[in-house]
């Protein structure tokens, strides 16, 4: 916890410039589940990883490139001109897309839903309609097996479960994948191994920065973690912005660029991090996806690039870890994730250690 505090305040000057991102709208930032692909309307300044499908001026493109948000039409290193035929017409699909639903929040045609424990489709764009009340704009969707534990996901909820025999009821396996289900590109990109890989690398650092998925919170919360040169300040007060979730999300800035790129308010409420498990697993994999730290790549190029575990520590912590600062709990780190790898039935790959 203490060392987020120190890897932010050093990454404070980057994030601040970098981060400060054009807050997606809630309909651009719902995904939308096509016949042939799922994509989301294209927000300028949001980060899309490698195979993100995106809807620009009436036509699809899909990132060749992990990119900050570059015009489709512009940077076409970055984007290729894609087809997803017809639209979110009902019938069957794996859901993989599929967000709880929000009241209030702006939907459009092809959403799907899950509420209630069932899944339902938009047939119009609406504000947040109930999907039980509000029949002529949403209809009930299959979506083959419905949400229950984790359908098709890379890791079953027995394994979770082997892996943090003691952790704290806060963080579900349920929330867990509901939240990578929100965020293009987490552990959907590369092979299968790759994949597992991937999952098993977060939530070995997720392990490590929470003491086995215990802590929800800091535990001293006596710091003011308030950047106040920042143009929107510390709406939430100058102490509210302590360590939570899985990552232990810290400081103003922090919240502010996760709750944008999320879209949530997460700076004028950073308790609501702590509230609710899938919102707490998504502002970690926000960290994950985005953000390098004081390493060179994200922890999520560093996994689907081969580049390493080692790498992902780096991003995290390498300050205070890497290059021989605190081999002990590098090899924490190491060891969980060996183990994670060997619940799941997969290699570690090479490149460990930092």
């Amino acid at each position: 916890m203490l060392r987020k505090r120190i890897l932010a305040s050093i990454a404070a000057g980057v994030m601040a410039a970098t981060m400060a991102v054009i807050a997606p709208t809630a309909s651009s930032q719902a995904e939308v589940s096509a016949q042939a692909c799922t994509f989301t309307n294209w927000v300028q300044g949001q980060w899309y990883t490698t195979g993100s499908i995106v809807k620009f001026e009436n036509n699809y493109y899909i990132a060749e490139h992990d990119n900050p948000g570059y015009s489709p039409t512009v940077s076409t290193w970055y984007w290729e001109p894609t087809s997803c035929d017809g639209g979110g017409g009902g019938g069957g699909g794996t859901c993989a897309s599929a967000t709880d639903w929000v009241a209030g929040r702006a939907y459009v045609t092809g959403n799907i839903v899950r509420y209630n424990g069932s899944y339902y489709i938009a047939e119009h764009d609406n504000p947040g309609y109930d999907p039980t009340v509000s029949t002529w704009f949403w209809e009930p969707h299959n979506c083959g097996g419905g949400g229950g534990g984790g359908g098709d996901f890379l890791i079953t909820e027995a394994q979770f479960n082997q892996m943090f025999p003691g952790r704290n009821s806060f963080y579900t396996f349920q929330g867990f994948v509901d939240a990578t289900r929100t965020v293009a590109g987490f552990a959907t990109t590369g092979s299968d191994t790759v994949k597992k890989q991937e999952v098993a690398a977060f939530l070995a650092n997720a392990s490590h920065e929470t003491g086995g998925l215990v802590y929800i919170e800091e535990i001293n919360k006596n710091n003011d973690l308030c950047d106040e040169s920042q143009p929107y300040g510390c709406p939430a007060g100058t102490y509210a912005y302590y360590g939570r979730g899985p990552i232990q999300l810290s400081w103003n800035f922090n919240y502010k660029a996760a709750g944008d790129y999320l879209g949530l308010n997460l700076l004028q409420n950073p308790y609501q991090v702590a509230q609710n498990s899938t919102t707490a697993w998504r502002t970690a994999i926000w960290y994950w996806m985005t953000q390098t730290g004081p390493g060179t790549m994200t922890a999520h190029n560093a996994m689907v690039n081969s580049a390493g575990f080692g790498q992902t520590i780096r991003s995290i912590n390498g300050y205070l870890e890497c290059d021989g600062r605190n081999p002990a709990q590098v090899q924490s780190r190491v060891s969980k994730y060996q183990q994670i790898t060997g619940i799941i039935g997969v290699t570690p790959g090479g490149n460990l250690y930092c």
